[in-house]
């Protein structure tokens, strides 16, 4: 990539002091440079497993929404999505959860949180077991557990709560794609819930 994309692309322009100032939008790049960026560049990605604990602070739920995946297909899966220039790990998280649980979710996202596995998503479904058509994403997993009121919104079509058992079913299992089955029992085995 010349020095040219990148100005077009972050807006980049060299200030008085020959010091670099970027003025980016507050959203994400346009159609056409997330296209570039996705076909030169893996991006990050953060993955929320929503969940309801118990007194004990022992899962109980998880929660999974039912959208279209990358590949077209309609699936279950987690909270996903992108993690934004100059945007912290946890301010991605939280926006993504509100965005796709709505307003009144409560996630209980620490300070300072800390994944429970990276993933890499890879454009070719043999790599890693993790697949995206669209382009190579590294992400970072995080079971976050939630306090409040649930809605689906944005683009998911439901939300769904399953026992550590159910979740794991053969007919929830094989209503996901991408990988997100094995991503589901990675997490259910970091809180020791795998059946």
């Amino acid at each position: 990539m010349t020095r040219r994309h990148l100005e077009q692309w972050f807006a980049v322009t060299p200030a008085a002091d020959s010091t670099v100032t970027t003025a980016t939008e507050p959203g994400w790049l346009s159609h056409d440079a997330i296209e570039q960026v996705r076909g030169n560049v893996p991006l990050v990605y953060v993955d929320a497993i929503p969940v309801r604990l118990d007194g004990s602070g022992n899962v109980t739920e998880l929660g999974l929404l039912l959208r279209q995946a990358a590949d077209g297909t309609i699936s279950r899966m987690f909270v996903s999505g992108r993690v934004q220039l100059n945007e912290r790990v946890r301010e991605a998280l939280i926006r993504h959860l509100e965005k796709d649980l709505g307003p009144l979710a409560m996630p209980q996202v620490p300070p300072n949180p800390a994944p429970f596995t990276v993933v890499e998503y890879f454009q070719d479904p043999d790599r890693s077991g993790f697949h995206d058509p669209r382009h190579h994403a590294v992400s970072l997993a995080y079971v976050v557990p939630v306090a409040g009121d649930c809605q689906p919104t944005q683009e998911a079509l439901d939300l769904a709560w399953y026992s550590p058992s159910e979740a794991v079913s053969d007919q929830v299992i094989g209503d996901m794609t991408g990988g997100h089955d094995r991503l589901l029992r990675l997490a259910l085995a970091h809180v020791g819930q795998l059946p």
